[in-house]
C-alpha cells in the first residue's frame, strides 16, 4: 500500500467501510509470535496485513492506554468516550448497529417511541433503491449525533485541561499500534483475511465500472 498516495477522502471512505463490530482476536493469539521484517515490502504488506486482522485489539488497547492517562480526571475520560464514539458514528456499520440496539431496547419500554426512530424509507427511482443511502441513527440523521458529541467532548476537553494528556496517550497507542504490527508475524488466518478483503475492493470497483 502507498501511504504517500492515500487521501483524506481515501481515510473516509475505508473508516466508512471497516466492519468494526468483529470480535477481538484471542491475546494468546495477539501475542504470539514476532520477527523482524527482511525487507521494505514485507514490512508494508505485514503492517497492512495486522492493522486489519487485529483492528479491534489495536482499537481496545488505544482505549486502554488513554483510560490509564486519565485516572485523576473524570472529565476527560468522558470526553474522550464522547469523541470516540463520535468518530465511529462515521462508520456506516457501527452507526446502523448502534441504531438498531438502541431501538431494541426502547421498544421494550415503550414501543410507540421504538416506531419514532426508524429511520425514512429509502428513495425509489424507476423501480430501484436509490443507490445513495444515507445512514440514520434513532431516526435522525447521522451529522446531528456526530455533531452533538463532538460539541460536547470539546466543551468537556476544554472544562479538564486534558487535551495534552490525551495527546500523549493517543501517541503512546499508535507507537505501540505500530510497532506491534510491525513485528507481529501475521499468521494464515490473517493473511486469508487480508486476500478477501482485497478481492472485494477489486470486485466494488469492477462492479462500479
Amino acid at each position: 500500500m502507498d501511504w504517500g498516495s492515500v487521501t483524506t477522502e481515501d481515510l473516509m471512505d475505508a473508516l466508512r467501510e471497516v466492519d468494526w463490530s468483529s470480535p477481538p482476536r484471542p491475546f494468546s493469539e495477539f501475542f504470539s509470535r514476532f520477527t523482524i521484517p527482511r525487507s521494505y515490502a514485507k514490512w508494508n504488506s505485514r503492517l497492512k496485513c495486522n492493522l486489519y486482522y487485529y483492528r479491534t485489539n489495536y482499537f481496545i488497547m488505544i482505549i486502554v492506554i488513554l483510560g490509564l492517562g486519565f485516572l485523576r480526571r473524570p472529565l476527560a475520560i468522558i470526553a474522550a468516550a464522547l469523541t470516540a464514539l463520535s468518530i465511529a458514528f462515521l462508520n456506516d456499520s457501527f452507526a446502523s448497529t448502534f441504531s438498531e440496539k438502541v431501538t431494541r431496547t426502547v421498544r421494550r419500554f415503550s414501543p410507540h417511541m421504538a416506531a419514532k426512530m426508524r429511520p425514512p424509507l429509502t428513495p425509489v427511482i424507476r423501480g430501484r433503491p436509490s443507490a445513495k443511502r444515507e445512514i440514520f441513527i434513532c431516526g435522525r440523521p447521522r451529522w446531528v449525533f456526530v455533531l452533538i458529541f463532538s460539541s460536547v467532548s470539546f466543551f468537556l476537553w476544554f472544562a479538564s485541561c486534558g487535551l495534552l494528556i490525551v495527546l500523549w496517550a493517543f501517541a503512546i497507542g499508535l507507537l505501540a499500534t505500530v510497532l506491534h504490527a510491525s513485528f507481529r508475524t501475521p499468521n494464515l488466518k490473517a493473511r486469508l483475511n487480508t486476500f478477501r478483503e482485497e478481492f472485494r475492493a477489486v470486485w466494488r470497483n469492477y462492479s462500479e465500472l
